[in-house]
């Protein structure tokens, strides 16, 4: 194909010669040749000489796919509003010009777009369907871009309501009811019932919901299995770059985030960087996030061997771009995150694949060797609930001693805090926040009188539903206080107006516990039985302050009752904090970047000697199946020797019925 080709469809195209159908093979066969602008040409003589086509609404809406995809928005407009003038039933066109208005700036106009598609949507069939599910799921999703949760959540319920089967309505619907703290979370009605809930959840919604790592496995490995999916083209078969050894003596270690910027997993990691020992590792950072810059990304940027942005990358490019550069040992630092690359990570783009940092959690992947953590995180014994070999640091979360705190340090009164009351404090997400939680924070207010509580603010609909149950309980809504998100070095240094730091369950405090930690603000957390309910425990632990960790909510709710009733105790544990910071495990990093890289090199050695782990995936579509029908919050109040009971008892019924693991055996017994 040549220019000679792009010639003659032109000349046809002039003379009418050329149909819709050899049109947009014409425009397919010229586009691989002669590129978008050959396309647009040749579709602009075909409009000027075929006016009276009764195709030209089909045509317009491909040339304005071109426009589009070219950055030419005002022109693609030009031509959707055309098409939908000579065909105004064309629903597709309704969903691309509503993306171009939202391009363009202008939400409320592609809402409107939207609209007027639903508002012709008058027959049931099939397409008709398709086409409501589309536009009411746009219109869900840029009002949640927008901050109107409540308009969302209701968007996405008819699109649920068409369809249930609809993964990623699914999860931005839970995740929808979580951020705007509507209990339950989750809540069947008569067209999608528990088990699509619940199997539906993404893997961070599943963490903030249930504490049970047996769910919580099953729930990663259907994410994996149906959102992620099989690789596509660019599967890594041969890592010759990384088996030719070391160079120079050196592993070959890359980091691969979106967050390695002015993020949680950025403050986490910056000193990480300059801390590893070149004359071990060649330190390899690959940037899949937003191009935004900043001062802690240009820092971590100088303490890398290379920077490598790979966001415009397709997943096979991105994936041969490690390949080639024979990274040895791959870190996933986003895991199921936002702007995670786990396609990418599927192409098997190095030999040795790790889990550690980004999600709090089992990948429940195939391809994922290692997970990082702790003794206290994943104490022994609980492997079984990991599809990763687990591996240990003292404490597996790094830390940043070089984090800037603002200068300016605000006054209780600057903040809206009273200037003598007991203050408590919870700057996690308000989507961490369950009903038992809260529950417990009220009585602890309502056994404290003056005391308050200090949360980071969130969604409206959040906050006046906090408020509206706290005076459902006879407390005065201003005894909570809600606090304006700030930049991270001015948020630090407002963090000391506290009194104690109440952690959430079962999806705790993580970044969010350490900068409390590093500031001097104790902290009481309840550890449950997953990895995300474990962590500020963790923290606590390696902070010199294991008695802060509590064993039952009981215990949680007297002991903050008891340090709100006698200050003198916590200012105590101020000292000890202050004492011991530049001394604890928790900030001691350069200890934990040497005992990182004693894993790596445990790991490469494994793979060199046969011993790689392979990820144990056995029968956890039946673990999904059992446990997807329950009742969460029944199940999340038993004693933990119940819970591994209740999973015994079912299994071994769904056995006896179905047989299933490899010789008619459990999978690995029960958990």
């Amino acid at each position: 194909m040549n220019s000679d080709r792009l010639s003659s469809a032109m000349n046809r195209a002039r003379e009418r010669d050329l149909s819709v159908m050899d049109l947009i093979r014409a425009a397919e066969e010229i586009r691989a040749t002669e590129g978008a602008a050959a396309v647009l040409a040749l579709y602009d003589a075909w409009v000027r000489h075929n006016e009276d086509n009764p195709l030209l609404y089909a045509v317009l809406f491909n040339q304005s796919v071109t426009l589009s995809d070219q950055g030419e928005l005002e022109a693609a407009r030009g031509c959707l509003e055309r098409a939908l003038a000579l065909n105004p039933d064309f629903m597709p066109a309704y969903i691309n010009l509503g993306r171009i208005h939202e391009r363009l700036g202008d939400a409320g106009g592609a809402v409107q777009r939207w609209s007027a598609l639903l508002e012709r949507l008058g027959a049931v069939n099939g397409n008709a369907i398709t086409h409501k599910t589309a536009a009411l799921n746009q219109i869900a999703r840029v009002m949640e871009e927008n901050q109107q949760d409540a308009t969302a959540e209701a968007m996405l319920r008819q699109s649920l309501d068409l369809d249930r089967e609809q993964r990623e309505a699914l999860q931005h619907y839970v995740a929808l009811r979580q951020r705007q703290c509507e209990w339950p979370v989750v809540q069947p009605w008569e067209r999608v019932g528990l088990e699509a809930l619940v199997a539906g959840m993404s893997p961070l919604s599943m963490a903030a919901w249930s504490d049970d790592p047996a769910l919580l496995l099953a729930a990663a490995w259907n994410y994996n299995l149906r959102d992620v999916g099989l690789p596509g083209d660019g599967l890594v078969r041969s890592h010759w770059a990384a088996r030719e050894g070391r160079r120079d003596g050196r592993l070959r270690i890359g980091y691969l985030s979106s967050d390695l910027r002015d993020h949680a997993v950025g403050y986490l990691t910056a000193e990480l960087f300059e801390l590893h020992d070149r004359a071990k590792v060649e330190v390899f950072a690959y940037y899949c996030g937003p191009a935004l810059g900043g001062p802690l990304q240009e820092r971590i940027k100088a303490a890398v061997d290379h920077w490598i942005p790979v966001s415009g990358m397709d997943d096979a490019s991105a994936a041969r771009r490690i390949a080639d550069d024979g990274i040895q040992i791959l870190v996933d630092l986003n895991g199921y995150t936002r702007d995670g690359r786990t396609k990418l990570v599927a192409l098997r783009p190095a030999p040795v694949i790790v889990n550690w940092l980004g999600f709090p959690g089992t990948m429940g992947s195939p391809y994922h060797h290692y997970i990082i953590a702790d003794d206290w995180v994943i104490p022994p014994g609980e492997e079984i609930h990991y599809s990763e070999t687990v591996l240990r640091l003292p404490c597996y979360q790094p830390n940043d001693r070089q984090r800037a705190v603002a200068t300016h340090r605000p006054t209780r009164a600057e903040v809206g805090l009273p200037e003598e009351a007991m203050v408590y404090c919870c700057f996690n997400g308000l989507h961490k926040l369950t009903r038992p939680a809260f529950d417990r924070w009220l009585t602890i207010l309502e056994r404290v009188p003056g005391s308050v509580l200090w949360l980071l603010s969130g969604a409206d609909t959040a906050q006046d539903t906090l408020r509206g149950i706290a005076a459902g309980r006879g407390l005065a809504p201003e005894r909570l206080v809600f606090a304006d998100k700030l930049a991270n070095a001015h948020h630090l240094a407002r963090y000391p107006l506290a009194d104690l730091f109440l952690d959430t369950a079962p999806y705790g405090a993580h970044t969010t516990a350490s900068d409390a930690l590093w500031m001097g603000v104790p902290m009481l957390t309840l550890s449950g039985r997953s990895f995300a309910s474990r962590v500020c425990g963790s923290l606590l632990r390696s902070a010199g302050l294991p008695d802060l960790v509590c064993a039952s909510p009981e215990e949680y709710v007297d002991r903050a009752v008891a340090f709100g009733r006698d200050r003198a105790v916590l200012r105590r544990y101020r000292e000890r904090l202050a004492e011991g910071r530049d001394a604890c495990t928790l900030f001691d990093t350069p200890m934990l970047v040497r005992r990182l890289e004693e894993l790596f090199a445990g790991m490469w050695e494994d793979l060199e000697t046969g011993r790689l782990p392979r990820p144990d995936l056995t029968n956890l579509d039946v673990y999904l199946e059992v446990g997807t029908g329950r009742d969460e919050e029944e199940f999340g109040a038993l004693p933990a020797r119940a819970q591994r009971d209740w999973w015994a008892e079912r299994l071994a019924r769904r056995h006896a019925v179905r047989p299933f693991g490899p010789d008619g055996r459990l999978w690995k017994d029960a958990p």
